[in-house]
């Protein structure tokens, strides 16, 4: 049986850099395109449909942040951003708007490739012959298609957040500290970090805990860590 090989796709303009790193993952038996502009980024992705997005920030026609929204609300890629800035604020921006990993020029291209089967990684991580879909009131969760449906309407999540959801959910009533999510979520990505835990809670938290009149699904437990805990509002005492 013939195994599929990952697409990945490299957004950078500097053509020297994407070059590199397109023959590297090409000798690493992934299947490699690439751009130097946002433009003929969206045009390839359209196309070629990739598993994992390579980043840069600063384009010539476009912030790599813009490209990655419009790429995010799309499907659920996977972003690696890919940039000379250093600076946290970028980095936690980053995260916000969808990115999965954060790597700094300049790098190493093995710790790229660490990173990228890290992250390619986690598509297996619910990937199972006993799938249950998962139901709390007016959230459904299915690990087989990756969607979440809350209130009738479908919420698109990135991949990782979509893992995170997931994973809390699975273990509902069990607290987490944030080490341990970074553990059993981002696995052996190094970006996964306590900062990162909370940036990511706070997205879920704004698209499935928004109604003040209802207990929200992820609780926070003070000095320890989270834990998805569902209360059926609809029945009574």
């Amino acid at each position: 049986m013939e195994v599929a090989l990952a697409k990945i796709l490299i957004v950078d303009d500097d053509i020297h850099i994407s070059n590199l790193i397109r023959r590297f993952l090409t000798q690493k038996q992934y299947l490699v395109e690439s751009a130097s502009d946002g433009k003929t980024a969206t045009e390839i992705f359209n196309r070629f449909r990739p598993d994992l997005v390579i980043l840069d920030i600063n384009l010539p026609d476009t912030l790599g942040y813009n490209l990655c929204q419009e790429m995010q609300n799309q499907n659920d890629v996977f972003i690696l951003m890919l940039t000379s800035r250093t600076d946290v604020e970028d980095k936690k921006k980053g995260f916000l708007i969808g990115a999965d990993d954060y790597l700094t020029k300049p790098f190493d291209l093995e710790e790229l490739e660490f990173r990228v089967q890290a992250i390619l990684r986690r598509k297996r991580i619910i990937n199972s012959t006993d799938i249950n879909i998962l139901q709390f009131g007016s959230l459904i969760i299915n690990p087989e298609t990756r969607q979440i449906i809350f209130n009738n309407e479908e919420i698109i999540f990135t991949s990782l957040e979509f893992d995170l959801l997931y994973f809390l959910a699975s273990n509902q009533g069990k607290v987490f500290r944030r080490k341990d999510l970074v553990n059993n979520v981002w696995k052996n990505n190094p970006m996964g970090d306590n900062r990162v835990v909370d940036v990511h809670i706070g997205q879920i938290r704004r698209r499935i805990d928004s109604d003040p009149n209802k207990p929200p699904y992820i609780s926070t437990v003070r000095g320890v860590g989270y834990k998805f805990d569902f209360i059926d509002s609809t029945k009574k005492n």
